[in-house]
């Protein structure tokens, strides 16, 4: 499933220096009690080894829980943004075919390549990219995380983009990549404000971004159907940032940085007196509560991935995003 495709350093010094580093350790000396603050170590947030062994575990939960339409059986390998669009795209399944998912074929993920960035502290993360058979030719991006030694790696955010469009990351001499911090004023915009940023220009526009399929002409989608014959439609855009939700961000080789982001949807359709809400598809019924009768009140959670120049060095483009349906309310 994977190809290490970085430079190596020796597994057993890896393994050993990260476990050393996740632990507080105290000893005496002559002079008294010295603390290490495993904290403050900067260490790769995973050997690759491991970075694999977590892309293999993932794929495996994820089939499992496609193939029955069964959350829990994948709950334990997701987080974040990505979390709320696979348990409630489960959840939906489930309704509608309660013996489990009749198209289900399992997920393949080849030709995987890890960026794992050096730094201190909790949380740690690394970028699995990789080939799929489902998707055409999009590569899989998969960010995984996790909060502490004995907790699983989870997929917090997962998009799929254009082969062409992943770049080259910056690297030191053992091929470790790095994290750029979410406030970091060196970029178009900081990883911190790509969120806000986002919600803000999909309601207003701007000259933050790059047009493209999830920038000018997604506001030229909703343009269009805002108002169509018996309808209104309403949108409402959201920063998601806090805990799970934050953005997480690599050093790429040109000074900018690909980060990747959530963001929270409201749709709103409302139909004139006489007229009716168009029949949603199986799925949104099955995410919705209350009786359909002039409006539907459609909630998304989406996760994004951007890469932002650095300051002075153009507009930030929006790469790939995945976007799903959390729950839906009639009126």
């Amino acid at each position: 499933m994977s190809r290490d495709l970085g430079p190596r350093r020796p597994r057993r010094l890896v393994r050993s220096a990260l476990v050393a580093a996740s632990l507080t350790a105290s000893s005496l000396t002559a002079g008294g009690c010295v603390v290490v603050h495993g904290e403050r170590e900067v260490l790769p947030a995973a050997t690759r080894a491991e970075a694999a062994k977590a892309l293999r575990q993932f794929t495996t939960a994820y089939n499992k829980a496609d193939q029955a339409y069964d959350s829990s059986l994948d709950a334990g390998r997701t987080t974040g943004a990505f979390a709320d669009i696979d348990r409630a795209r489960l959840k939906a399944g489930r309704a509608n075919n309660p013996g489990g998912n009749p198209r289900h074929t399992p997920l393949e993920l080849t030709d995987a390549r890890f960026t794992i960035p050096k730094k201190a502290g909790w949380p740690r993360w690394f970028l699995a990219d990789a080939a799929g058979n489902k998707g055409g030719e999009a590569r899989w991006l998969l960010v995984f995380t996790r909060s502490g030694l004995e907790d699983a790696w989870r997929v917090a955010y997962l998009t799929l983009v254009a082969p062409g469009d992943v770049p080259e990351f910056k690297t030191d001499k053992d091929g470790w990549a790095e994290a750029v911090p979410a406030n970091s004023a060196g970029l178009a915009v900081p990883p911190g404000g790509l969120s806000q940023g986002y919600a803000t220009y999909l309601k207003d526009g701007g000259d933050a971004f790059a047009g493209g399929t999830h920038t000018s002409k997604w506001r030229a989608e909703r343009a269009k159907a805002a108002k169509r014959p018996g309808l209104v439609t309403q949108y409402i855009d959201e920063p998601l940032t806090g805990g799970a939700y934050a953005p997480l961000a690599l050093r790429t080789a040109d000074g900018g940085a690909l980060v990747f982001f959530s963001t929270h949807h409201y749709e709103k359709q409302t139909a004139h007196p006489g007229a009716s809400v168009p029949p949603p598809a199986d799925d949104v019924l099955a995410l919705t509560k209350g009786e359909i009768k002039q409006s539907l009140t459609m909630e998304f959670v989406s996760n994004e991935v951007a890469l932002a120049p650095a300051k002075g060095g153009g507009k930030v483009s929006v790469l790939g995003r995945i976007q799903g349906l959390t729950s839906a309310q009639g009126g």
